[in-house]
């Protein structure tokens, strides 16, 4: 049975933008493509070091030098995860022409504190006896007026900082980093970490140079949690936390969730966030009730039938094709596209 209409945009990028946004699509070249797919390009691994001494390992998954990407994509892994439990969603979105960068976080992976007292190297479990404080340091980004001379710089904008600093200097990479629309996706934890660093972002306040901050061009949350280890999410998703503006709804940042069967705090979430973008929102499981098509929605709901959740579902490959069509790892891809077109206008 084919997708309805409204769920075109699940389609991957490929197929679907053609049809959402036909004037952003190019002809396509007769002949064989000979450049680099994306799996020949090497998967760059780099640190950096935050304002209270954490060292954050990031792997940047990039895309040839001669091509264009359709975004810069944050990925930021659940509790108890590391960049190697998305790297199939990574893998996807730079298959689809999209730059990745995913970190571990603090307390994950190879991420390494100031002290090695707090904790033993090798130890991947360090994250069970952090605490509200230090989850909260993972999306900060404050202090000063200044962006770049910024006092409180934690684990994602300190990988912000690094792209940034890759697109300024490419005459000394040999790799570097076009500039493209910033996307952020997360996973449970990483789910809250992203919204509160989006929030953070959009806070910073103009300067003679330009704008410092609102550089998001797109937010998805996969599984995300009301609270995880005593960290709410609430904060970042009111009004204060992600402007929205009810006269020009085309030009907020489209926000996503998406839920496995067992995420019932994603749909209360979006089901409080409705409530602000009463006319601008689109569900998966109500397409004829929802107000906005998908292209045109800046707040969506996918609805995903697995039972599973968090860096699970984020990853998650249905056995059935058509299933596969609203996997995150199809999914998000396409979403990049649309919202990249919608962000260049």
């Amino acid at each position: 049975m084919p997708l309805p209409p409204s769920l075109l945009w699940l389609l991957p990028a490929a197929l679907v933008a053609p049809l959402l946004f036909p004037q952003h699509v190019c002809a396509q070249p007769a002949a064989a493509d000979s450049r680099a797919t994306p799996a020949e390009v090497a998967i760059e691994q780099d640190t950096v070091t935050t304002s209270d001494g954490w060292t954050i390992p990031l792997w940047c998954y990039n895309v040839p030098d001669d091509t264009s990407p359709q975004g810069i994509v944050i990925l930021l892994h659940d509790l108890g995860g590391s960049h190697a439990t998305v790297e199939p969603l990574a893998k996807a979105l730079q298959a689809a022409k999209c730059i990745v960068v995913a970190p571990d976080l603090r307390g994950h992976g190879d991420s390494e504190p100031a002290s090695m007292e707090r904790r033993t190297p090798g130890d991947k479990n360090a994250f069970t006896s952090m605490k509200r404080g230090d989850f909260e340091m993972m999306a900060a980004s404050r202090g000063g007026s200044v962006r770049d001379q910024s006092g409180i710089r934690g684990d994602v904008e300190c990988v912000r900082n690094w792209i940034v600093s890759r697109q300024k200097q490419p005459q000394d990479r040999d790799h570097p980093l076009p500039r493209a629309p910033l996307f952020v996706v997360g996973s449970g934890l990483g789910a809250i970490v992203a919204a509160h660093w989006v929030s953070a972002d959009a806070a910073w306040p103009d300067i003679a140079s330009g704008a410092q901050g609102r550089q998001v061009a797109g937010l998805v949350m996969i599984s995300p949690a009301i609270v995880a280890k005593g960290f709410p999410i609430a904060p970042a998703l009111s009004r204060n936390g992600l402007p929205y503006d009810e006269k020009n709804s085309s030009k907020n940042m489209p926000v996503v969730f998406v839920a496995g069967a067992p995420d019932r705090d994603a749909r209360t979430l979006f089901k409080q966030m409705k409530v602000s973008r009463k006319d601008a929102w689109h569900d998966s499981r109500d397409r004829d009730g929802s107000p906005c098509k998908p292209g045109e929605a800046s707040l969506l709901f996918i609805d995903h039938p697995a039972e599973k959740s968090g860096d699970d579902l984020a990853t998650t490959k249905s056995p059935d094709a058509k299933a596969r069509l609203i996997d995150p790892m199809s999914l998000i891809p396409g979403f990049v596209q649309m919202a990249a077109g919608r962000a260049r206008r």
